[in-house]
């Protein structure tokens, strides 16, 4: 009798510790708040983040992007399609979310919009277009887009009649990286060696 009641104690101990596990388990895995979103975004992190909560987010996410039309949750769920990232893998549809999520005007968007036309991600390699998405992300302030646009611009290519905005969008930029740093001092000299030294002072004061 004893062992009896001692085997249902420890079953009902056993049952209690699970059933905690787990509310733990499902408290623990929330929705992503737009600004934990868009800094997991920011960081590449933002599948990872997916995979490491197992998946059980996909539904949630997918109404967000769906329904809601939030731009953040429009470029994860084209991620997702895109590389196949919990769901059925569909570059097409993915890209249609990652463009839906730049046309209104999400920075890292446009940004990855402009980066895979330029290094000819999922479609055709496009100059033109490249330069277009990057630099509305640019003028955003999206760091990384400034920095490939630069890279464009130093090759000669675009308009030589914006580089003086893109170099005073460069110059003030902060980063507390010191190898971007450094890149981006590379890139304004190099920038710097196409425009007058006029214009060059007139970009540091914010003037374009």
């Amino acid at each position: 009798m004893l062992n009896l009641r001692l085997i249902i104690f420890v079953l009902i101990l056993t049952t209690g510790m699970n059933f905690k596990a787990n509310a733990q388990q499902l408290e623990a895995v929330q929705i992503y708040s737009d600004n934990q979103l868009l800094e997991l975004i920011r960081e590449n992190k933002h599948l990872s983040q997916v995979v490491i909560d197992e998946c059980q987010l996909v539904d949630d996410i997918q109404a967000r992007a769906l329904k809601s039309e939030i731009p953040a949750y429009q470029f994860l769920w084209g991620d997702m399609l895109a590389y196949g990232v919990c769901v059925k893998k569909d570059i097409e549809l993915g890209l249609h979310y990652m463009q839906l999520s730049a046309d209104q005007g999400l920075p890292e968007g446009l940004e990855q919009i402009g980066r895979y036309y330029h290094i000819g991600k999922f479609m055709q390699p496009d100059l033109r277009k490249a330069i277009l998405f990057l630099k509305e992300a640019a003028i955003l302030n999206n760091l990384k887009a400034q920095i490939r646009l630069a890279e464009i611009y130093n090759e000669g290519e675009g308009s030589p009649l914006d580089y003086p905005e893109l170099y005073s969008l460069l110059h003030h930029s902060l980063t507390d990286d010191k190898k971007t740093h450094q890149k981006i001092t590379v890139l304004l000299a190099k920038l710097a060696e196409k425009l007058p030294d006029r214009v060059v002072d007139a970009a540091k004061k914010g003037k374009y």
